[in-house]
């Protein structure tokens, strides 16, 4: 789940209790209108308003989901049109029935509780014009009564609210934490587990945002451990791996931090310099070339480059963010570089060896 998923799931809780509370005020008010609870008239001006808007406020929130309506302030003026509602009807019977106050009390928060058993805030704004309108009637007879209806569902719906938030909390944090574990994850996909570097889908990542983000001069530079397979064969996997990591040490230490690092094969690399001319290229080449030649790994199958260890390099520019041209042209030029002796470095276009 990322945050966006936890904000749509947030929004889709909220039209739920809207449209439930609509839903169950526009049947309430139905409901009273055809089953009167006395003989005097069912209908009245609050009650009519009650329907009308219940039923207008669900259609237009079908067709404009999207936007939001102030759910505290809905609360507060159907709780208000319930009020009115009750003490008309009261007045109508003749203050001879005061169980019809706890029966309309009962209603309304039967409203309240169903649709906001999450939202104590919303359900006190909806109840409350109600229970005092009920406590005023009441002359002081029920009111006892009418405050242990009202007390009910308050402590039901504080309980849950304290629940929910505690579980609201405990599933934010463990959404924060897998995020987390997956950003770790995704980051470790996109680095070689042996040297520590770029992959090819790191080197993507990276190349994507670089060539979106910087327009200044770059070069693409592609390294080749010399005659590596022999080495393998004859020293090991082991050994091989050793060199590896070494190798692709002294090319990090050799190299600036902005600049891209990447394994790009088995015993081939590719570095990405931005914001230089060739000379610093060319310059960083040979640094990455004597770094690695220092590090004296012996390598007596390359002996007629030298004993030990060795790369060759070949250097592109790279020109209207082709990454591809710029590979094929270092590519080139790496191979021209081995086969003028190794341990060597050339510039694509050129036939000369650093």
């Amino acid at each position: 789940m990322t945050a966006q998923s936890w904000h749509n799931l947030c929004n889709k809780k909220y039209q739920l209790s809207l449209r439930l509370f609509l839903f169950l005020n526009a049947v309430s008010a139905l409901f009273s209108y055809l089953l009167p609870l006395s003989s005097a008239k069912g209908v009245t001006l609050p009650l009519g308003l009650l329907f009308t808007a219940s039923v207008a406020l669900l259609l237009w929130h079908r067709w404009q989901s999207e936007k939001k309506i102030n759910i505290p302030l809905i609360s507060i003026l159907f709780g208000t049109l319930w009020a009115w509602h009750v003490s008309v009807k009261y007045s109508a019977i003749g203050h001879q029935d005061p169980a019809y106050l706890l029966i309309a009390l009962l209603s309304v928060l039967f409203i309240g509780t169903i649709a906001f058993s999450n939202n104590i805030s919303a359900f006190i704004l909806h109840s409350l014009p109600v229970s005092l309108t009920c406590l005023w009637l009441s002359d002081g007879n029920a009111w006892l009564r009418v405050l242990y209806c009202l007390a009910l569902p308050v402590v039901g719906i504080t309980i849950q609210h304290v629940i929910q938030r505690r579980n609201e909390s405990f599933a934010q944090d463990l959404m924060y934490r897998l995020l987390d574990e997956r950003k770790t994850l995704n980051d470790l996909s996109m680095l070689d587990p042996l040297t520590g570097l770029y992959n090819r889908r790191g080197l993507q990542n990276k190349l994507d945002n670089l060539l979106a983000h910087d327009d200044g001069r770059q070069f693409v530079l592609l390294l080749d451990i010399d005659h590596f397979k022999a080495y393998n064969d004859h020293y090991g996997h082991m050994m091989g791996d050793q060199a590896l990591i070494r190798v692709s040490a002294a090319i990090r230490d050799a190299v600036r931090s902005r600049d891209i690092v990447a394994r790009f094969g088995g015993e081939e690399f590719m570095i990405l310099l931005s914001n230089v001319d060739l000379e610093h290229a060319r310059s960083t080449a040979e640094r990455i070339r004597q770094q690695v030649f220092d590090l004296k790994i012996p390598h007596m199958f390359n002996e007629s480059v030298a004993t030990n260890v060795t790369v060759s390099i070949g250097i592109a520019p790279l020109l209207d963010a082709d990454i591809e041209g710029a590979l094929g042209k270092a590519d080139k030029a790496l191979y021209e570089a081995k086969h003028l002796g190794r341990n060597s470095i050339l510039v694509s276009g050129e036939m000369q060896m650093a």
